[in-house]
């Protein structure tokens, strides 16, 4: 038996995405540039997928996508795009739990002379709008949170912290790559500047994502060339991917009202199985949270013989892929920054899991998984299997 339950890390590509990248390949496989038929066939395409991931997030005008080469980039042209708007360096602000695509690209920041807020979370990873709010200076630039949270799954309250900065007169930015084609998004409605989108995270191929930019709104591009992407993203088009990223994105459109209710009834369903097991307890919020998103934590990591990695690796075994928090780097386990900064022990942060929902997940893959789970901890940890919860 295999089990995909990383949904998080990527999707598998969805039937008619690939049909589609096909037929562009062998027929529509011209320079989007160029003025001739083969050129415009070519141009046709991303723009029909542009309108596409633009309905997605109902977004006023297509125009307000940019393609780029996925959500690390997108978050980069967010942050340094409206950076390299400035002779002086200025003020930014981000959360502690934010992907590393803004944490590291802030950290560059910080080298070239720019102040940086990192606001606290609690304890189930959400920001507190006061602490944005007092935070804000005369001189912020742009305030950068995470819509979903990639590891323990928190949604922050992005409506009213854009409210904030927005009557601040800061740029709002949020990674929204988790959260875009599982929950609705409009950004008519939703106070945000800047959004960050990735295809592969909605059954759409790896290499491509958007940065949505609201109408007006200055960036500096990151690429100096040939000015595709309205001027932000130079470099000839990949047509056959942004094709695939639109019609994934058309479906997700299509299908959210019905797939978001099933993950989270999966979600809930897993969260009530695992969390019965002795050592596991859930982390992340347990109602703000995003649809297909299940994330625990081992109570008795003890960085070397049992931590979130262990339990990857013996599920893997046992044909279920899942993945954990910490990161391994020279051969040494490193504690889960995210879970860190929502107040967790060293080895407790080494101890985070995360499991993922998809369209091909069901109830008996819930139920499966759970039972390997609480499998392994009794084989790896036998004292806690004689622990009532």
């Amino acid at each position: 038996m295999q089990i995909y339950l990383d949904y998080s890390a990527t999707t598998p590509t969805r039937k008619e995405a690939i049909a589609l990248m096909q037929t562009v390949l062998t027929q529509q496989w011209g320079n989007p540039s160029s003025l001739h038929e083969w050129g415009k066939r070519a141009a046709t395409v991303v723009e029909e997928a542009r309108v596409q991931v633009a309905l997605l997030i109902n977004a006023a005008t297509p125009e307000s996508i940019v393609f780029t080469s996925g959500g690390t980039e997108a978050n980069n042209l967010a942050i340094m795009g409206v950076a390299r708007l400035y002779t002086v360096p200025r003020h930014i602000i981000i959360s502690s739990v934010e992907h590393s695509a803004i944490s590291e690209t802030a950290r560059l920041l910080e080298i070239w002379g720019w102040e940086v807020t990192r606001l606290d979370v609690d304890s189930k990873g959400r920001v507190n709008p006061l602490d944005l709010k007092a935070a804000l200076r005369h001189n912020t630039a742009l305030v950068s949170i995470i819509y979903g949270q990639s590891e323990v799954g928190t949604v922050q309250p992005i409506a009213e912290l854009g409210k904030i900065a927005r009557s601040h007169g800061a740029l709002f930015h949020t990674d929204a790559v988790q959260a875009a084609g599982r929950l609705a998004i409009d950004v008519q409605q939703l106070p945000v500047d800047l959004l960050s989108l990735a295809s592969h995270k909605i059954y759409g191929p790896q290499g491509v994502g958007a940065l949505y930019v609201r109408p007006g709104v200055e960036l500096m591009p990151l690429l100096g060339g040939g000015g595709q992407e309205m001027g932000l993203r130079s470099g000839t088009q990949a047509v056959p991917i942004i094709a695939g990223f639109g019609v994934a994105a058309e479906l997700a459109a299509q299908e959210l009202a019905i797939e978001t209710p099933r993950l989270i009834q999966l979600r809930d369903r897993a969260f009530a199985q695992l969390a019965e097991i002795p050592g596991l307890i859930p982390t992340g919020h347990p109602y703000h949270r995003l649809p297909h998103h299940v994330s625990m934590c081992l109570e008795n990591a003890d960085g070397e013989k049992l931590t979130g990695k262990t339990l990857v690796k013996q599920l893997n075994l046992a044909g279920i892929g899942i993945s954990a928090g910490a990161a391994c780097h020279s051969g040494k386990l490193s504690p889960s920054p995210i879970l860190l900064a929502m107040g967790y022990s060293e080895k407790a942060a080494l101890g985070g899991i995360r499991i993922t929902l998809g369209r091909d997940t069901t109830e008996a893959d819930i139920d499966w998984t759970a039972m390997v789970v609480k499998q392994v901890l009794e084989r790896l940890t036998p004292d806690l299997s004689l622990v009532k919860r």
